[in-house]
């Protein structure tokens, strides 16, 4: 195929079978929260569906890969592709770290009388408007309308579990970067040993992940604390997600590693990943510092 010759893709049926997955499991999610009683089996298929589709649409672009179909023009074509879901995932973020910007900075001062605020009643006993003490009153308290919030009785030890996962991100990203230097001078034995050293970071990050959370849900800090408590599983229970993700994307790389698919000059597919895990990290970089530390 010449470098002139702009590459269009034959059908596929693929984009149609994860419309349906996605719109399958979407809905039995919706019906789940409805309590439907078929909603959980319906969400279970649509899943099924999804991991189907990624298996079978992935798999394919692999073997185009493999076989040399793709040209420059195509390699290009991915890079953007993924600089933009990147973007978009920034943007998401970005959304979430506003919501807790406006809320520490701008509400909660203002409950407090900020601003000549003269009109907000007493919202319940305790009240006080410091963002790490919002709702962090009694356990138990009980808001003027009845409602009842969920109190946490102490504070996330930063410099506990969030600070020993900042230190696995940090140095997982490190690792990584030796892969991809060993990627590119041709050692494969090293690319595996540097991605298994990664794809274990992020596992144990996970894993203290957990643990935090049974820590922090045991001394009452919940969904339902309050707008500290939103913000803060909002936050870091995507990045949870996110670096879930990344952590089976880079599973998938490292199987291909293994099979020999890559080499020092075409690889995009391994520095798409890394692109991915250096974004999680510096987002957990954020969240360390404005919701943990300061």
């Amino acid at each position: 195929m010449s470098e002139q010759e702009y590459y269009i893709p034959n059908g596929t049926y693929w984009p149609i079978v994860g419309s349906i997955g996605i719109s399958t499991l979407f809905v039995g999610f919706a019906n789940l929260m409805h309590d439907v009683s078929w909603g959980g089996s319906v969400m279970a298929l649509g899943f099924v569906i999804v991991v189907f589709m990624m298996f079978g649409w992935l798999g394919q672009v692999v073997n185009e890969s493999v076989s040399g179909t793709y040209n420059n023009q195509v390699d290009r074509s991915f890079r953007w592709g993924m600089s933009w879901f990147i973007f978009s995932e920034v943007m998401f973020f970005a959304a979430f770290f506003g919501a807790l910007f406006y809320a520490r900075a701008l509400s909660v001062p203002w409950l407090g009388g900020a601003d000549n605020n003269i009109f907000t009643p007493e919202l319940w006993s305790g009240f006080s408007a410091t963002w790490n003490q919002v709702a962090f009153s009694t356990p138990g308290t009980v808001l003027q309308s009845g409602v009842e919030m969920s109190v946490p009785t102490t504070l996330v030890d930063t410099w506990g579990l969030p600070a020993l996962n900042t230190a696995l991100l940090l140095l997982s990203g490190v690792t990584l970067t030796f892969a991809h230097h060993a990627l590119r001078a041709g050692h494969r034995d090293q690319i595996i040993g540097w991605m298994v050293a990664t794809i274990a970071l992020g596992l144990a990050f996970l894993g203290f992940q957990i643990a935090e959370y049974g820590h922090a849900y045991h001394d009452g800090l919940k969904l339902t604390s309050g707008i500290y408590g939103s913000t803060f599983y909002m936050l870091t229970g995507f990045h949870g997600f996110h670096v879930t993700v990344g952590a089976i994307m880079l599973t998938v790389i490292l199987y291909r590693v293994q099979k020999g698919h890559f080499d020092d000059k075409n690889h995009f597919a391994f520095e798409g990943v890394a692109w991915y895990w250096h974004f999680v990290d510096v987002v957990w970089l954020g969240l360390f510092i404005f919701v943990y530390w300061l």
